[in-house]
């Protein structure tokens, strides 16, 4: 799985300084290895939002936290259900040994009824 590449945001400011300078976006998306549409979307960001775009988490990373956090409560879920699983094997274990005891005598001198 090829892992996603993470742009600072002085290189997000001087690629889209680079298309605002007359560049055309194939041209700078080559010399910088980015795909266009990450151009489009820098610029775009960097016009609604000025200093304040490229800082934060963001809605990716935000998504992959509560990926993550799901992840967690599945993996604690599993476990609890083994646990119960387990427990209702013992219970059943035992339920077994009682009726097979109570059908024969435990030892050779019980009376019989």
């Amino acid at each position: 799985m090829k892992s996603r590449r993470k742009f600072s945001k002085d290189f997000k400011q001087t690629a889209v300084s680079r298309l605002n300078s007359g560049q055309s976006v194939a041209e700078v998306a080559r010399a910088l290895e980015v795909d266009p549409s990450d151009l489009h979307r820098w610029r775009r960001e960097l016009q609604d939002h000025d200093e304040q775009a490229f800082v934060g988490v963001g809605k990716k990373r935000a998504e992959e936290s509560r990926v993550a956090e799901l992840e967690r409560k599945v993996g604690q879920q599993a476990m609890e259900i083994e646990s119960l699983r387990r427990a209702r094997q013992h219970v059943e274990e035992q339920r077994l040994l009682r009726a097979l005891n109570n059908g024969a005598p435990s030892t050779g001198r019980s009376k019989k009824k």
